[in-house]
């Protein structure tokens, strides 16, 4: 006597789980080194320890006052160089074969992208605290709610800063020069022109100029706003279009990268 059996059924995609799937298996190399969150913020600590006292010989301020403008710029820093590099992971994927693999699961290719770019997150969040926690002891005003708000801002133009990268990795695929030669051409002239270093009230027109359509500079004029409990500040509102501009794009190139990736 033969029984029946009931043929299996394809498993259908669900967007909200597989982007969860991708997020956590993300997630999961941060959790088991986290060292090297600490080592990636070795260069912002160069700039918080080598170029904040240049600052301070500069401009005459008070050590605590030239904390509190530098420091939100370093905190962009952190976004702009840990998320603009990230897709750089995904073209070595796409080169050992293990994207190929990835694209053939039974997940959403929007999730694929989308799960990858909010894992940028948490590298993010600690970052952060860890470089305002540093700067605190010598004098860095923290107000809580601007940080917890100013987190928020950073978090999500980190998405689209990183949705970005993946775009350009899926893109250049195996051509590694070509996704850092992009990279770190656009890299330096963004931080250059958004006023994280160096204050460009006394730039040339045009620099000034280009600045104003830099969110970048947008995001660390919110963020200096934020760090010192302005709230209401018209440059908060400025930086949350721009980090949420930025999400958008990003996003939105990305899932349709993804979507056409082979």
């Amino acid at each position: 006597m033969t029984t029946m059996t009931k043929p299996d059924t394809a498993v259908r995609a669900n967007p909200a789980r597989d982007t969860w799937n991708v997020l956590t298996r993300e997630l999961k190399p941060v959790v088991r080194d986290p060292f090297s969150l600490i080592f990636s913020l070795l260069q912002p600590l160069v700039f918080l320890g080598l170029f904040a006292p240049l600052l301070v010989g500069q401009s005459g301020q008070p050590v605590a006052a030239t904390l509190q403008w530098f420091v939100p710029g370093v905190l962009v820093m952190i976004v702009l160089f840990g998320t603009g590099a990230t897709g750089s992971n995904l073209q070595y994927e796409m080169m050992t074969g293990s994207h190929e693999r990835t694209l053939v699961a039974p997940l959403s290719r929007s999730s694929l992208l989308v799960g990858r770019a909010l894992k940028e997150i948490a590298p993010i969040v600690v970052q952060a605290l860890i470089i305002v926690l540093i700067a605190w002891p010598f004098g860095l005003r923290i107000d809580a709610v601007g940080l917890a708000v100013g987190l928020a801002m950073l978090a999500v133009f980190g998405v689209g800063l990183g949705s970005l990268s993946y775009t350009l990795a899926l893109k250049t695929k195996d051509r590694e020069w070509l996704f850092w030669g992009v990279q770190q051409t656009l890299i330096f002239p963004l931080l250059i022109l958004s006023g994280m270093l160096l204050p460009l009230d006394e730039a040339p027109d045009w620099m000034q100029a280009v600045a104003t359509v830099n969110p970048l500079n947008w995001v660390v004029q919110g963020e200096r706003a934020l760090l010192a409990g302005d709230l209401g500040d018209v440059t908060v509102l400025w930086g949350w279009v721009a980090a949420l501009v930025v999400a958008v794009l990003g996003l939105g190139a990305g899932v349709r990268a993804m979507r056409r990736s082979s």
